[in-house]
């Protein structure tokens, strides 16, 4: 049991660290940085369209290991909860992981297309000043290209160990989250 509040209390230092950290970019960002005014194009409103569908779809894969948490399943579930066992006896949550698990790969393909397209219609190169903006740019490819190398039949063991490693943790989309956030509060003023 002490193993499991260590390692939650490990996330939520993190949570806490990228919080402030991000909070403190954001005071300085708001009072230095000249934040460019919303272009309404036909662009643009694509590409707020697929930024709440790639939204949709992070929540889903992030859904997903929610669930193998609560249910103490996977690998991380095993590492942060050692000796957790589920309340929950529920074949329905377990045929829905088990989904979940087969399309998961498609989804990640299809959130980091989605997520890379609002970035390009929304015009990165407006934004990139703010250090949000290309931060978020490479956790995305980060998690990406990590996944990629886990899809692959002929990968190396080592890489594939390594791949797995960086592409499935969960401090990655605490800090994807936490960017996501107050860099669109920033520029949406």
């Amino acid at each position: 049991m002490q193993q499991s509040l260590k390692n939650i209390k490990n996330i939520l230092i993190y949570t806490f660290i990228v919080l402030l950290v991000s909070l403190a970019y954001f005071i300085y960002a708001y009072s230095v940085h000249p934040i460019p005014e919303e272009r309404e194009t036909f662009l643009t409103e694509m590409g707020e369209g697929f930024g709440k569908f790639g939204l949709a779809l992070l929540i889903f894969i992030y859904f997903r290991t929610l669930l193998k948490l609560l249910l103490g399943q996977g690998k991380l579930a095993q590492r942060l909860l050692p000796d957790y066992t589920s309340p929950i006896d529920s074949s329905h949550l377990n045929r829905l992981l088990t989904w979940m698990n087969r399309t998961h790969v498609y989804v990640g393909i299809a959130t980091i297309a989605i997520i890379l397209l609002h970035i390009s219609m929304m015009g990165f190169s407006r934004y990139s000043h703010i250090l949000f903006f290309p931060a978020l740019l490479a956790l995305v490819i980060w998690q990406g290209f990590f996944g990629l190398f886990l899809t692959w039949r002929y990968t190396p063991a080592e890489l594939k160990k390594f791949s797995h490693g960086v592409h499935a943790q969960f401090v990655t989309g605490i800090a994807i989250g936490i960017l996501a956030v107050f860099g669109h509060v920033l520029i949406d003023d």
